[in-house]
């Protein structure tokens, strides 16, 4: 058996251990391309403070629905603080990306492509490989190659006396120092570095929440039908839509605002309640366009388990569900895999020379 898992740990690792480490590292330098990319492109994201537009929310839908046509869809983050723009999401149209809203005056203060700048290149790379919803299943099958090499390596280093179980000898020459790096390092980090890697897999492939979901014996939420009134009803304003939904959880704030290109189907507002850790809130309140109806409320913590678990995965993925401190032990998380990976490249290469 040990001979068994020292050739899958080794073959899994010669096979798949490089993309697994550039995505790790990926993810570890978004932590800090994150508030890079704000403070070198000011101009979008900040402005002036000042009070918004009463009609926003509604001059934004309309510029954007001229310009892409009835075909795309949009996702709208208003301004969360003073002094923050709104980022509007374009989809499904001649053009998806980004466009950045002066909320004042309903100003376009600039756009960029979907994989336009080094924060959304290296967004893109990470979460789907470039390859959109192809990717995913592919970032899942990445997350399951580190459980075989977590699991094989374990195997490989349980010690037969714990008293040489955590050495590290560094002074007896290169190949036996990245052997110990290797053992020992994977050992002690290899759980801790399972939690992001695990948490990415659950948010890239949809199917492990609808697993999750299925294996409760319940079924996903699925969003409410929209009965059309008259084609010809011009839709409620949205600044008064996303109200009157916020107003309907006590005035909680509004993470997004999803407009799809149908009007058969309703208009999602994401509302952030004071219990949810998710930082984007995952309470959506379905209004239906057009007569601004209240179709369903889902509170966070009444959604399916699968759509539910989102509200901690996802914070604990980006560190923000403890702040600094758990970003900056992703941060070395993701160092540390990918150390852990050169240093098995290294123990391996070393050997396969120094053997002929």
């Amino acid at each position: 058996m040990r001979r068994f898992w020292l050739k899958l740990h080794r073959w899994a690792a010669l096979a798949l251990g490089l993309p697994l480490t550039v995505v790790a590292l990926l993810g570890s330098s978004l932590v800090v391309l994150k508030p890079l990319d704000r403070q070198l492109n000011a101009e979008l994201f900040s402005v002036p403070v000042g009070p918004s537009a009463p009609d926003l929310l509604e001059r934004t839908r309309r510029r954007l629905r001229a310009e892409f046509g009835p075909d795309a869809s949009f996702v709208l983050r208003p301004p969360r603080q003073a002094g923050e723009s709104l980022r509007a999401m374009v989809r499904g149209g001649p053009w998806e990306g980004y466009i950045y809203v002066d909320p004042r005056d309903a100003r376009e203060l600039g756009r960029r492509g979907e994989r336009e700048g080094s924060f959304n290149f290296v967004f893109e790379l990470h979460s789907s490989l470039l390859m959109n919803a192809a990717g995913k299943p592919l970032l899942a099958a990445l997350a399951l190659t580190y459980l075989v090499l977590l699991i094989g390596g374990l195997v490989l280093w349980w010690p037969k006396r714990w008293k040489q179980a955590f050495v590290l000898a560094l002074d007896r020459g290169l190949l036996r120092g990245l052997f110990d790096l290797h053992r020992t390092g994977g050992a002690l980090l290899g759980l801790l570095i399972a939690m992001p890697v695990a948490t990415g897999a659950y948010m890239a492939w949809k199917p492990l929440g609808q697993a999750l979901t299925s294996l409760s014996g319940q079924t996903p939420l699925a969003p409410p039908q929209v009965r059309v009134a008259d084609p010809a009803l011009p839709p409620q304003p949205l600044d008064v839509l996303v109200a009157n939904a916020a107003a309907s959880s006590d005035g909680a704030p509004v993470g997004y605002v999803a407009l799809p290109a149908d009007m058969a189907k309703p208009v999602r507002v994401r509302l952030k309640l004071p219990d949810d850790p998710h930082p984007n809130g995952l309470t959506s309140v379905w209004m239906h366009p057009q007569t601004g109806i209240v179709l369903r409320t889902d509170r966070w913590s009444e959604l399916d388990p699968g759509a539910r678990f989102n509200s901690v995965i996802y914070p604990l993925h980006t560190g923000e569900l403890g702040g600094f401190a758990l970003e900056t032990l992703n941060v070395l998380l993701g160092l540390a895999l990918a150390a852990l990976g050169v240093a098995g490249l290294g123990l391996w290469w070393l050997r396969r020379t120094w053997s002929r």
